[in-house]
Order: structure tokens, then C-alpha cells, then sequence
């Protein structure tokens, strides 16, 4: 029981700090709470997800869970049965591998840009980050780690006007996404990253676009090697080992029934 309502206070704290920005509506909230729970597996695959108990989760209608629940759809993090209900997609490696794709050839452009030239105000932000990460390594802090991971790429994407280009990423990475959280910190090592950030990092500052793209090309296929570990390492995560509609006792219910996969992990 204490670990379900750690599992619902999390949630519905994610809700309230997407709620936080500005502009943002609550089917937006809803959306970016629900995806943060399937990535870091605190939904995890083979989950049951029910309207009416999302909605109490989070104490919002079922209208904007709705909505949220058909974004989730489209970005095939969700699969939906007739007559059995939503359940959290299993991890799809060729999605994973399409993900991979695009991110690398939309961010190696970002970063061929970037060694034009990026403010100091960029540069300092990249800087602060890639220290952040540093600190989040020596704590052993993998979820911390990863937030700025993604902060790290955003703020890439920002520097160079691309900000909508990373949300176009965004919309297609979620099955990467599970899977870089899963590596972390086993099967990818942090220090192997932090390594490929500064080189990344070093390239754009020296203004050397083909040293920025190949730094970020090989950061990128990082995924390429940890993906068939992770797929052998947990079986019943990844598609095409069960029925998406069946899962397991324990896996099937509201925020409140699902006990995180990974949440002895770190």
C-alpha cells in the first residue's frame, strides 16, 4: 500500500508541475504526467489504464484524461482493446530504431548549426547542465541523470532556434525514451555519457560542425548497443514475447495497483 501511494503522490505531483507552466491546459498536464510514468516505468508495460481512476489519481474529469489517454495512443506508448481496455504498450524496438533515426538526423543538423556560434547565455546553461550531470553521477541519482539528459538535448535545440524540432523529437521518442531509462546505469554507463556530452559540447565551442556532428552521431547510437542487452535482460518488457492485452496479476489496474518496475533499480 505504501508503495502504491508513493506511486499515485508522484504522479500526481508531475501533474501539478506540468499544470505549473504557463499556457499549459490540464489535457497538456495530463498528457506529460501520464508519459513521464511510462517512461521511467513507474506505469510500466502491461499496465491497465482506466479513465475514471486516472481521473481520481489526479483529481481532474475524465475528459481531459481522455484526451491525454488518445495522445498516448498516437505516440503508441498505449495499445486500446475492444472490450478489455487501455493497457501501456510493451517497448517496440523498431520503434526504438525509428526514434533513433530520426533524432540523429534531426540533432546532428542542431549541433552542425550550433558550432556556428551560440550565445554566452546558451553556453553557460550548457556549462551548468553538464555539471548538474557530473553531480547526479557521483550520487548515483540515474532518474536526476536522466532529466538532465533531456535538458542537455532541449537546451541544444533552444540555442539554435529549434525548439520546435525537439518537440517534433519529442513526439516520436517514447519507446527510446523506456529504453534509455532502463540502460541507465547497467547497460550505459554514466560516465560513458557525460564523456560524449562534453565532446559534443567541446565540438560546437570550438565552432568544428563536423566534429559536433559526429560527437552527437555516436552519443545517438549509444541506444543501438544497449537495446538487444536490455530486450534479454527484460523479456517481458519488450513486444513480441507477450500478449499486449494480457498482462500479469500485479500489472493490471490504476496508478494506485502498479508497483514500479524499476524502483529498487538505483
Amino acid at each position: 500500500m505504501e508503495r502504491q501511494e508513493s506511486s499515485t503522490s508522484e504522479l500526481r505531483d508531475a501533474f501539478a508541475t506540468a499544470a505549473g507552466d504557463a499556457g499549459t491546459s490540464v489535457a497538456e498536464a495530463a498528457f506529460r504526467a501520464l508519459r513521464g510514468a511510462i517512461v521511467t516505468m513507474r506505469l510500466p508495460p502491461g499496465a491497465r489504464l482506466s479513465e475514471q481512476d486516472l481521473g481520481d489519481a489526479l483529481r481532474i474529469s475524465r475528459q481531459p484524461v481522455r484526451e491525454a489517454l488518445v495522445r498516448l495512443r498516437d505516440a503508441q506508448l498505449i495499445v486500446v482493446k475492444p472490450q478489455r481496455g487501455s493497457f501501456v504498450a510493451r517497448i517496440d524496438p523498431e520503434a526504438v530504431r525509428a526514434a533513433q533515426f530520426v533524432r540523429e538526423a534531426v540533432e546532428t543538423a542542431i549541433v552542425r548549426r550550433a558550432a556556428e556560434g551560440v550565445g554566452p547565455d546558451a553556453a553557460d546553461r550548457i556549462g551548468a547542465n553538464l555539471a548538474g550531470q557530473e553531480r547526479a553521477a557521483r550520487e548515483g541519482d540515474a532518474a536526476g541523470f536522466f532529466r538532465l539528459d533531456e535538458d542537455f538535448h532541449r537546451t541544444l535545440a533552444a540555442s539554435v532556434g529549434c525548439g520546435p524540432a525537439w518537440r517534433t523529437i519529442e513526439d516520436v521518442k517514447g519507446h527510446m525514451d523506456r529504453v534509455r531509462y532502463l540502460s541507465l546505469p547497467d547497460a550505459t554507463p554514466l560516465d560513458r555519457l557525460i564523456a560524449q556530452h562534453r565532446a559534443i559540447a567541446r565540438a560546437i565551442l570550438a565552432r568544428d560542425p563536423d566534429a559536433a556532428a559526429a560527437a552527437m552521431q555516436a552519443h545517438l547510437r549509444e541506444i543501438v548497443v544497449s537495446l538487444p542487452v536490455l530486450a534479454r535482460k527484460f523479456p517481458d518488457l519488450f513486444s513480441g514475447n507477450r500478449d499486449e492485452g494480457a498482462p500479469e496479476a500485479g500489472e493490471v489496474g490504476s496508478p494506485e495497483a502498479v508497483a514500479p518496475i524499476a524502483g529498487g533499480r538505483w
